[in-house]
């Protein structure tokens, strides 16, 4: 038995049954093998945490869409998760139609840079409706309209040895992404929300929209995106600002 789809099967197998033959710590020596140790894996759940990402990433390609819906399929209602940040420097940039708001591409990059708003809605744009659910359980359907990060992670020549791209944004939200995801063409970097510009409430002027995650992935509110090879550094080193408010760096659906 040859060829990926038959290695990923064996492995995924492996995974399950060392879960439940000799426990999540072998399961976790199997994962670590393959590179599938997510930043949180310290602590009490962490080795669930690596069981969840290994197995969903042996089993969603990195080819996997999320699915997309037709324009009647849109929700009339779409929930505000946490008021816009109320900073001196978003509060002046938001009362200037963000003509002054940049965002920096930096980190393990050939070409570090920033781009205003207009250059980035000049860029190859995709639209998709997609599903997005929150982790408090609320959910609802919205028509998105950005350029794919990935494009952006190409123009600025995103080395081969990162690993993982970083949101800042305006707020204490952060957030990363692996590169399967960073590279989705469903991995979008939004400002458009059902045919009008992002409203801030909802992030403007730029959130990323990561139809393969929970909402809070959808970072709002950014400036600032780095390419790096490991979290360790970054922040309390577990890959977002979620694991220290009880949510997992990876939520993949």
């Amino acid at each position: 038995m040859s060829g990926p789809w038959s290695r990923r099967k064996l492995l995924t197998a492996g995974l399950t049954a060392a879960a439940g033959v000799t426990g999540l710590t072998a399961a976790t020596r199997i994962a670590d093998s393959y590179g599938l140790i997510p930043p949180d894996s310290g602590g009490i759940w962490g080795p669930g945490e690596t069981l969840t990402y290994a197995t969903q990433r042996l089993l969603m390609s990195r080819n996997s869409m999320a699915r997309e819906f037709g324009r009647s399929d849109v929700s009339n209602v779409i929930p505000v998760s946490g008021p816009q940040p109320k900073t001196d420097p978003y509060q002046r940039l938001l009362h200037g139609a963000f003509a002054d708001w940049r965002l920096a591409i930096d980190g393990l990059v050939a070409r570090p840079t920033s781009f205003s708003l207009d250059e980035i809605k000049r860029m190859p744009a995709r639209r998709q409706i997609t599903h997005q659910a929150c982790e408090e359980g609320w959910a609802f359907i919205a028509e998105w309209v950005g350029v794919p990060l990935s494009h952006v992670l190409n123009l600025v020549g995103v080395s081969p040895t990162a690993t993982y791209i970083v949101f800042t944004p305006f707020d204490e939200s952060w957030d990363s992404l692996d590169m399967p995801d960073a590279f989705h063409p469903q991995t979008l970097l939004a400002y458009n929300l059902n045919g009008q510009d992002l409203p801030p409430d909802h992030g403007a002027p730029i959130r990323a929209r990561v139809a393969r995650q929970l909402g809070y992935k959808s970072v709002k509110y950014l400036h600032k995106i780095t390419a790096v090879d490991s979290l360790k550094h970054v922040g309390d080193g577990r890959g977002s600002a979620q694991p220290a408010w009880g949510y997992s760096w990876f939520a993949g659906i």
